[in-house]
This record gives structure tokens, sequence and C-alpha cells, in this order.
């Protein structure tokens, strides 16, 4: 099953998220359709949801889709940021969020090699990142960006 992982620093959206693209029915049900295959979102962070994204028939005669997208969004929201909460648990000596240094020492011991051989390519703030990015997303439609709106 290939995925994509993207991460970087200021890039446009801030988020974890899956997104599982289902396949496409081996018969087109919509005329000149060209929209995205349904799919299951599950949106671990800053804002969790879970939606599932499909396309439905436009109102009229003709068999014309459009995409929508069914949310399911938690509106509890906790006060506190991440830091806060982080710098809280820290005074109050609460070290479960922590990582150990023997895991920090052992997770750089695994990664510094990989680090030596890659040169970082830079990339305009509030982008995806270098073209060469773009190059590595799997599929026909490449990168999905995981804003909120369907498909």
């Amino acid at each position: 099953m290939p995925f994509c992982i993207r991460a970087g620093k200021r890039l446009p959206v801030t988020c974890t998220e899956v997104r599982v693209e289902l396949k496409r029915p081996p018969q087109r049900v919509f005329a000149r359709d060209r929209g995205r295959a349904n799919y299951l979102r599950f949106r671990l962070g800053p804002d969790d949801l879970i939606s599932i994204g499909t396309r439905i028939k436009t109102p009229g005669n003709s068999m014309v889709g459009s995409a929508v997208e069914l949310v399911a969004q938690d509106e509890a929201r906790d006060d506190m940021l991440a830091y806060e909460r982080l710098l809280g648990d820290a005074m109050r000596g609460d070290s479960s969020l922590f990582t150990r240094a023997d895991c920090v020492e052992e997770a750089w011991r695994v990664v510094d090699p990989v680090l030596a051989d890659a040169a970082p390519e830079p990339y305009v703030p509030g982008s995806w990142g270098p073209a060469a990015a773009r190059r590595l997303a799997y599929g026909e439609d490449g990168w999905h960006d995981p804003a909120l709106d369907p498909g």
C-alpha cells in the first residue's frame, strides 16, 4: 500500500491526517466525471474529524456528479495550547509526554547517517515544498491538499 508523508516548517496547512482513497468503480457513473475517487479522511489534529467524501448526482436531467463531504467533527476545544500543556506537565514533573534520553540518542544514531547523505532543498514559505517533493507524490492525482474542502 503506497503512502505519502509530507512534513516541514511553514507549510500551508498544519495537520495530521490520513486520507484513504477508495478504488473507482469499474463503470463510470457520471458523464464527464474527472473528480477524485471516494475517500475516508481521519484528521487527528489540530481539529479532530472523520469524513467521507463521495460524488453525488447534481440535480437535473443530466448525469453529472459533484463532490460532497460528510464531516463529523469534535467541537470540544481545549483552551490550552500544546506547548502550554507540555510546559505544565514539565512543571508538575509528569514526564509521560517526553521522550527518554536513551531513546533520543538511539533515534539520532539511526537518523544521522541518512541526514549526512541528504541535502535539504529550500522552498518558498507557505508552499508545499520543493518541486522534487511533488514528483515523489504517488498516483495520477499527485499530492492531496488537506484543506477541508471536498475532494
